[in-house]
């Protein structure tokens, strides 16, 4: 009984001094008053499709719903990624009753216009 007690007394007195302290790390941080600002949208890009084919993004409405080729949209898409570049997001949330065609049809604007970023919601 007493080999235990002192095998564990010994257990603890190792572990005990073998702490590591808390030190604190001192970093210079750069002050990144010489680094450029950059531009970044507003809000971001969301593309909402609806049942009767009207396409609209950032609650405006682009094109007409029987347009495949959807010219507005994707000069508009063209337009932001050459101001904001292909970083940032574009949302698709089509409407559960939308027909898949027009879906693909978005699809096919937002490739012809650089969107390198896509997403579903």
């Amino acid at each position: 009984m007493v080999d235990v007690v002192f095998v564990l007394l010994l257990f603890f007195m190792a572990s005990a001094g073998s702490q590591i302290k808390p030190r604190e790390l001192t970093i210079n941080l750069p002050s990144g008053k010489s680094a450029p600002g950059i531009d970044v949208p507003k809000t971001p890009l969301i593309i909402d499709i609806f049942p009767d084919g009207k396409v609209q993004m950032n609650n405006k409405v682009y094109d007409t719903p029987g347009s495949r080729e959807l010219p507005e949209l994707r000069a508009k898409l063209a337009d932001t990624i050459n101001k904001f570049g292909d970083k940032d997001p574009v949302i698709i949330r089509p409407d559960p009753q939308t027909r898949h065609d027009r879906i693909i049809d978005v699809l096919n604007a937002a490739a012809a216009s650089g969107v390198k970023n896509l997403t579903f919601s």
